[in-house]
């Protein structure tokens, strides 16, 4: 039966480093890990302890500070391989990973898949005609020595390219290579394995070239397998499930992407988002299961790029294929605080995190910088956000695994507030009704640009009743809507008047509603 030793370079996490081997050697296989010289020594030792005592994994004897290109990845690869190979000689499989991969099949559905297939697992196409390479430099990856990171040091690569050219210093391939590129997530045999350390020893002609290359992840172990072995032998393909943008940018998934990577034709995924806590515990516990069935679509290529197409014919954001409902859901609640005063509604938020402990958020439609966890990029902007609004706030109630959420938002917002309305889920709006001084509508408009320190009193004069008339009407506009579920507290009000409607908005006892509305700074300018 296949035994399977893993190789995972990592940098990051020791704790999901820990539980990762933890889960791969709990289902009888092996794992030997690098984990990169850059991070600190203490997180190191925490992995090293973690794992103490199990005899299913082993540590690369040397670790080297890791850069993305650089030949040092594929050193630190080799690294681990020749302690896999040393400590665990019934291994008969050598499989790639990386910290943000996890296993999208069982260990048992692993196993029997490579029992059935006696080859090796790899992409290794043309390099110089295949268009595996999307963007960027490609013959000069190999004719060019590099010795600075096109990252970190842009300047110094590119100078160091371009003197080499001007210099004729281009330099030949190795004559008996036939140059490969494709994914580093590879799975190889055992005796395959074994061939190419054994490559590597004699051939040092072979490793320097490949030094002085740039991203030689994607060319070195390609291009060796298919010097080393017979055609029919390999496999061109990947057992890793990974996307990439039309920017290079691998695609994230995250937890609705459950049952679509489970569908997919391939043994791990890459790259599982940190944030995606209830996909990582799904798929931890997959891997130790028995028996499971897996219906294989093997959609999920076509499904991503007929989503993006959608987006360059302006229809990007219809529901995903595998989201059950595109609502936020019957039973969540949905609770809106709108105030033209940002710093008041902010304080109101405040304080109900503080005597609730619900989750609560500032203007999360009207500020970007308004703090977020990571949801895979859709609250990087405020258009993004906007435009995916009912996904955006489905996953932060996910991401706090709670069925209340309170947000702030802006009273100009009327068309947004409107829409969550339509919503299954249950909808209440607070409106903070606050005292506009001439001097605060001054403020006002210098922040948004309708006057400056020199702007002439009389033009100040001319625009102030517009803008105390504009916040009014934006007031009665939101009035006029006939929004259901509606409360209002304001700033002349006391705090006994304004308690008894943010006890109701809220759906908290009265007395904590009183310790909210009682808060003596919340109307401060």
């Amino acid at each position: 039966m296949a035994r399977i030793a893993y190789i995972l370079l990592c940098h990051k996490d020791p704790d999901g480093i820990i539980a990762q081997a933890q889960r791969l050697t709990a289902a009888g296989d092996f794992i030997s890990i690098h984990f990169d010289a850059r991070a600190s020594r203490e997180a190191y030792e925490r992995i090293r302890e973690g794992l103490d005592g199990n005899p299913a994994v082993t540590f690369a004897r040397k670790r080297i500070k890791c850069g993305w290109g650089e030949w040092s990845l594929v050193q630190a690869t080799l690294n681990a391989i020749e302690a896999a190979v040393d400590a665990f000689p019934r291994a008969t499989h050598f499989y790639m990973l990386s910290g943000d991969c996890m296993a999208i099949k069982s260990a048992e559905f692993a196993h029997d898949f490579l029992d059935r297939n006696e080859t090796d697992f790899i992409e290794s196409f043309d390099f110089f005609n295949s268009d595996w390479i999307k963007t960027g430099i490609k013959e000069e990856r190999l004719i060019y020595r590099h010795w600075f990171n096109e990252r970190n040091s842009k300047a110094l690569f590119y100078a160091s390219m371009e003197w080499q050219k001007r210099l004729g210093l281009t330099r030949k391939v190795p004559a008996d290579m036939a140059i490969q590129i494709g994914s580093q997530w590879w799975c190889l045999r055992r005796q395959t394995m074994e061939a190419l350390l054994e490559f590597v020893r004699k051939r040092r002609d072979v490793v320097r070239f490949f030094q002085t290359s740039w991203i030689p992840d994607e060319t070195f172990f390609q291009t060796l397998v298919r010097h080393l072995v017979p055609e029919h032998q390999i496999s061109t393909r990947t057992l890793t499930f990974l996307m990439f943008t039309d920017y290079g940018m691998p695609v994230t998934f995250y937890n609705d992407h459950y049952d679509l990577l489970l569908s997919q034709d391939y043994l791990f995924a890459r790259k599982i988002s940190p944030e995606a806590k209830e996909l990582k515990e799904r798929l931890g516990k997959l891997y130790a299961a028995k028996g499971v069935r897996f219906d294989i679509s093997n959609e999920g290529r076509s499904l991503f790029k007929f989503m993006v197409d959608r987006g360059r014919l302006g229809r990007r954001f219809a529901p995903r294929f595998w989201e059950t409902e595109s609502s936020l859901g019957r039973e969540r609640t949905l609770m809106m605080v709108t105030c033209k005063k940002w710093h008041v509604a902010k304080r109101l938020v405040d304080r109900v995190r503080q005597v609730t402990n619900m989750p609560a958020l500032d203007y999360l439609f009207n500020e970007a910088s308004t703090p977020l966890p990571d949801l895979g990029g859709i609250q990087s902007t405020l258009e993004k956000r906007t435009r995916h609004r009912r996904a955006l706030v489905r996953m932060l109630y996910d991401y706090w695994q709670t069925d209340r959420l309170i947000f702030c938002i802006d009273p100009a917002n009327i068309d947004l507030m409107q829409d969550f309305y339509n919503d299954k889920a249950k909808v209440r709006l607070l409106e903070v009704d606050c005292d506009f001084t001439d001097e605060y509508l001054l403020g006002h408009a210098k922040r948004v640009g309708l006057a400056g320190e020199r702007t002439p009193k009389e033009t100040i004069d001319r625009i102030l009743p517009t803008i105390r008339y504009d916040v009014k009407f934006e007031s009665d506009r939101i009035r006029d809507a006939g929004f259901a579920n509606i409360y209002r507290v304001r700033q002349s009000a006391s705090v006994d008047e304004n308690t008894v409607p943010l006890a109701e908005f809220l759906d908290i006892p009265m007395e904590k509603a009183r310790e909210i509305a009682g808060t003596h700074y919340l109307f401060v300018d």
